[in-house]
């Protein structure tokens, strides 16, 4: 049995796709009780959020897993198998814990780094526990995700990356306007998540005299207004088809959606303007570009300048990914572990039952023996079993324990305490090919 992870995710799928698979509670209760009613599946737990839907389980085969999840998925979203395949990404044993592992760290996240998923993962997970769909191999799973997310966040300053991305891209727009902050402007700030949260904060706390929100969903924007009201910015709200109008009247424009196609292009933009794209894939079409007075940033641009750079964000991003990677190889090797107990406990009790039957036979053949003889001889006999034994238990084990493959030879050499030895022959002792009965060349004295 192993973990099966089957998802889509901002970085696979457009956002209309997403929001079509978005799970309620109601929802994701009987997906996950109709996922554990499928042949090769036994655990599952559902991950949804705005920007990923992935689906956890343990399963029997992978191949078979797989199309069992998709079924489930198709029939709860009624998106038809062949979209879902085009989307959906899959990882399966060692792979999927890692990426359980990365994603409760903040590693796949929109905003590298933010803490909100650590509790989304851990409220699946608490509410497929209380369904009695999460059994022993989830729960080690999700358990060891959450300690490494907490691990991540208190360890490094990963907390830091999203927001030093905005902070770097609204200074490249700062730079390109040749000015010290944005006070006197208008910014208008397209999406209401966690990117465009982090812009709206970094605008008012830069003087910005007003921002503009539009957000698809307007409760959402509503709210990052209010917010920004609160922290004493003026603010309005606009409907996210009325975005051309505001992005008219504006100097600043930053666009923050995910969306599966751009939000800004050539024919909305009408006049000087400095721009900012915070998202992956883009949302402002690079041709606005080569319009007269109009900048444009985005976190390509952006990273391919600092790659390579031995900055703060990298020094925490390369300091997460070696936390995740240490603890996915002690998960990994915690679980080859557990999964060779049944076998050793079954060799050891094989070999207390045959040893059991021979003293019987024994006992039989021998009934004048004394009985203190006869427990000596058992003594003796257990003694020799757990000596044969005790090698090859402690090897089963290392071997469960470490990731490599051995051979058999090397295999019956390390479980029986054989020393492996060869023997050099020196090119000179050996026999020529006539010598081994097959005919020798005639020296014919040419070179």
């Amino acid at each position: 049995m192993s973990v099966l992870v089957v998802g889509m995710s901002h970085r696979s799928a457009p956002v209309a796709l997403l929001e079509r698979l978005s799970m309620d509670e109601t929802v994701q209760h009987g997906a996950g009780s109709a996922l554990v009613a499928q042949p090769s599946l036994s655990e599952a737990m559902i991950v949804s959020t705005c920007n990923r839907l992935e689906v956890y389980a343990v399963t029997n085969a992978f191949h078979a897993g797989v199309e069992d999840v998709l079924k489930v998925l198709a029939d709860v979203s009624r998106v038809g198998a062949p979209e879902l395949r085009h989307y959906l990404y899959v990882r399966y044993a060692d792979a999927a814990a890692e990426h359980m592992f990365r994603v409760v760290s903040g590693l796949d996240s929109m905003v590298v780094g933010e803490q909100q998923i650590i509790g989304q993962v851990r409220a699946a997970y608490v509410d497929a526990s209380e369904r009695g769909t999460v059994g022993p191999n989830l729960h080690s799973l999700a358990q060891t995700a959450l300690h490494t997310g907490k691990r991540v966040h208190a360890e490094t300053a990963i907390d830091e990356s999203g927001a030093s991305m905005v902070t770097a891209a609204l200074e490249e727009t700062l730079r390109a306007m040749g000015a010290q902050d944005f006070s006197g402007t208008t910014a208008v700030v397209l999406g209401a998540g966690a990117m465009s949260s982090l812009a709206a904060t970094h605008l008012g706390k830069q003087g910005v005299d007003r921002l503009v929100i539009a957000n698809r969903t307007r409760s959402r924007a509503e709210r990052l207004a209010e917010h920004a009201r609160e922290a004493g910015v003026a603010a309005d709200v606009v409907d996210f088809s009325d975005r051309a109008d505001a992005i008219a009247g504006a100097d600043v424009v930053v666009s923050a959606t995910a969306s599966d196609g751009f939000t800004i292009t050539p024919e909305l933009v009408g006049g000087p303007v400095m721009l900012a794209d915070l998202s992956l894939p883009r949302d402002i079409d690079d041709a606005v570009a080569d319009l007269p007075g109009v900048h444009l940033v985005n976190i390509e641009s952006l990273s391919e300048s600092l790659n390579g750079a031995d900055t703060a964000d990298s020094r925490a991003l390369r300091s997460a990914e070696a936390i995740v990677d240490e603890e996915v190889r002690q998960f990994s090797s915690e679980q080859r572990m557990r999964e060779v107990a049944p076998a050793v406990t079954r060799l050891r009790r094989g070999a207390a039952e045959i040893s059991g039957q021979e003293l019987e036979r024994l006992r039989t053949r021998l009934p004048h023996l004394p009985e203190e003889d006869f427990e000596q001889i058992a003594r003796m006999v257990k003694r020799v079993v757990d000596k044969l034994l005790h090698a090859p238990t402690v090897k089963l084990k290392e071997f469960a324990a470490a990731p490599e493959t051995v051979s058999a030879e090397e295999v019956v050499e390390e479980l029986f305490g054989f020393e492996h030895t060869s023997v050099a022959v020196s090119a000179e002792r050996l026999p020529l090919l006539g010598e081994m009965g097959a005919p020798a060349e005639k020296e014919t004295g040419k070179e």
